[in-house]
């Protein structure tokens, strides 16, 4: 019965992506694909507080599959940040396209870390 919280949770994550990546858009008249970006580094937060969360006895295995594979599975998007930074790269926007996968990437890991240590002052 595993399966059916990792699809709960991704019920959640799908639509929450799309309408968190069309209203960050909305909001920003440029090229840089901010809501996928926003989706992502949101994601890692909230994975890297799971993780902690389950490591420090807070959470279940059960809380992580609903919550880290389901949800957040569902609402990060690797092949999009691909997909975008690709797209970047064909319409001559090269600066775009390095500060993506740049920002992209310190931004995820230093929201990961943050959530694990947010994690650890909460339950440790």
């Amino acid at each position: 019965m595993n399966w059916l919280l990792v699809i709960g949770g991704a019920v959640v994550g799908a639509p929450l992506r799309y309408l968190t990546d069309r209203a960050v858009q909305r909001r920003f008249d440029t090229v840089f694909p901010w809501g996928t970006f926003t989706v992502n580094v949101s994601g890692s937060l909230i994975l890297g507080l799971l993780t902690g969360a389950v490591a420090f006895g807070a959470a279940s295995s059960q809380v992580q599959l609903l919550i880290g594979t389901g949800l957040c599975g569902a609402l990060t998007t690797y092949s999009t940040f691909s997909y975008e930074t690709l797209r970047l790269t064909e319409d001559r926007a090269g600066f775009f396209a390095a500060a993506n996968v740049l920002a992209s990437v310190a931004a995820g890991l230093g929201a990961a870390f943050v959530g694990a240590a947010l994690a650890e002052a909460l339950w440790s």
